[in-house]
């Protein structure tokens, strides 16, 4: 019986000591997924592998979370069960977290957990909502790199464009009017006639059969190019550019090797990217070192004249003549010295002068 309860005492002691190290400073990470899995080829897979990275270089935990459902619930749930299970650094990928967020973040219940958020703004969370010093928060100039794209396959030659959006969200309208904006400047540029872009979103972020029969219609009457700017809307667009030889442009992370590896090699033109990956590793470091600043909502765009040094850039691309890697980077040089603007206005469709476009609403 001694035995036994100096066992019990033994590891009474252990166990107290682990929480009070883990306590004093100790960084264990857990990164939630938003309804996705981490095998998406977007948001929820490059913060996972960005997380899984920084963990393995730098010795610490880290575990992820799959919510059993695309329900706010359930997103807590998984939050709660994180921070139970002793992880004190949160990373949530997606809008999708803003009323989770509220729930536990903004309860002033979890002030000892930090809290990082991506893509996710005050427009997600209620202009009311006051960010606690232990969330960051950060969202992206999505409208910087929706026009590099948009200004690249007109450069490259296409005059039939397309958008099709996910839902009309901020972050979606953002990338859409940018994309809008690159192919107006870039025919002026060309003195191109005839350029046109049929605008539209699934109203949805998955794809099913009634938006590939958007698509059909759109690239059996000669469209050439879409933006598949919304999740898995891409599995639909690129379903429909297949049968006819048609290009896509992929959105969030570079696409090229999923797009072009379930439907065909060539197919995807580029990616307008979020620096995903370096929010999270520059977020994680901060938290290691120290210098973690929570309580504040950061927009993430251009830092640099290198693209990639930046938070909004192309993937993958496939350059020509008409549009050089030295043309890419002149372009973001222009845009990050301020000699191209680009609005980020999301109420106001884009006023064009030598592109045509035509907004057909939700397509569901």
């Amino acid at each position: 019986m001694k035995k036994i309860l100096a066992l019990v005492l033994a590891l009474t002691m252990v166990l107290a000591l682990g929480a009070t190290a883990f306590a004093d400073g100790g960084m264990a990470v857990a990164m939630i997924t938003d309804y996705g899995d981490i095998t998406d080829q977007s948001f929820n897979q490059t913060t996972y592998e960005a997380c899984k990275a920084y963990a393995d270089a730098n010795g610490v935990d880290f575990q992820y979370y799959k919510p059993a459902s695309d329900s706010d619930a359930d997103r807590v749930s998984s939050i709660e069960q994180a921070i139970d299970d002793g992880f004190n650094v949160i990373v949530m990928p997606g809008y999708a977290f803003a009323n989770a967020i509220k729930e536990t973040a903004g309860t002033g219940d979890y002030d000892d957990i930090t809290f990082i958020a991506l893509d996710v703004g005050a427009g997600d969370l209620g202009e009311d909502f006051e960010v606690p010093a232990n969330l960051y928060c950060a969202t992206y100039q999505e409208e910087l790199c929706g026009y590099m794209a948009g200004y690249a396959a007109v450069k490259l030659g296409y005059t039939k464009l397309g958008f099709c959006g996910g839902m009309a969200v901020p972050a979606v309208i953002r990338y859409g009017y940018g994309f809008v904006q690159g192919a107006d400047a870039a025919a002026a540029e060309l003195g191109a006639e005839g350029v046109e872009i049929n605008y539209a979103y699934a109203n949805q972020f998955f794809g099913d059969a009634d938006i590939t029969a958007a698509m059909d219609t759109w690239y059996n009457g000669g469209t050439e190019i879409v933006f598949a700017c919304g999740g898995g809307v891409y599995t639909s667009v690129a379903e429909a550019a297949a049968k006819v030889e048609g290009k896509v442009i992929g959105v969030d992370v570079d696409q090229v090797g999923i797009i072009d590896g379930d439907y065909g090699q060539g197919m995807t033109v580029t990616s307008a990217m979020k620096g995903l990956a370096a929010t999270v590793n520059t977020m994680l470091t901060s938290v290691a070192d120290g210098t973690f600043e929570g309580g504040k909502i950061d927009t993430l765009g251009l830092v640099s004249e290198t693209p990639a040094e930046n938070y909004v850039q192309l993937g993958s691309t496939q350059w020509a003549d008409g549009f050089t890697e030295e043309d890419y980077n002149a372009l973001v040089a222009a845009m990050f010295n301020g000699d191209v603007t680009v609005s980020n206005d999301t109420e106001t469709e884009p006023a064009v002068t030598a592109v045509t476009v035509d907004y057909q609403g939700n397509i569901k």
